[in-house]
């Protein structure tokens, strides 16, 4: 802690505050510009989402079946890096809309499969994600697979940090 660092109470809990910094400008600031870029991506996809008749977290599922179709809820879930919870409502609309099934493991009865339908498997062939983005950057295909590749060892690296800490 440096010397014009300070600690104070109030009431029951203790605070910390840091000396005062210069603000980092926005764009310098890593996660804003994955933040931007995330907006920037949903709006260039969103045209070929209305037209599909999905959101972004419904096509994501879909994109889980399109990797592996009959996986369980979990697994759709931890593929997704999210909770089984949060994963069961879209499944739900994307059953309603006729685009998969839900059925109970017949080896595990507390697992339900989900398969894509005839419907969900046709949407595949709708989907050129590579090619919206091309043209709404103007990169080439090279250029958006290494800032996905780059992307993707920032994520690993986030997943090493959160492994070793957690042994």
């Amino acid at each position: 802690m440096s010397m014009s660092s300070k600690i104070y109470r109030d009431k029951y809990l203790y605070f910390y505050t840091m000396p005062k910094t210069a603000t980092t400008a926005l764009e310098d600031q890593l996660c804003f510009s994955l933040y931007r870029a995330n907006l920037e991506v949903g709006r260039a996809y969103q045209p070929l989402f209305d037209t599909l008749g999905v959101t972004y977290p419904q096509f994501l599922v879909l994109n889980t079946l399109w990797e592996k179709d009959g996986r369980t809820v979990g697994e759709i879930a931890e593929r997704l890096t999210l909770e089984s919870s949060n994963i069961t409502p879209l499944i739900k609309r994307l059953e309603a809309a006729g685009l998969l099934s839900r059925q109970r493991n017949p080896l595990d009865d507390r697992q339900v499969l989900v398969t894509l339908s005839a419907a969900g498997r046709a949407l595949q062939q709708r989907c050129s994600l590579t090619e919206i983005l091309r043209s709404a950057t103007d990169m080439q295909l090279a250029e958006l697979k290494a800032l996905n590749s780059a992307v993707q060892q920032l994520l690993q690296a986030f997943d090493r940090t959160r492994e070793k800490n957690a042994a």
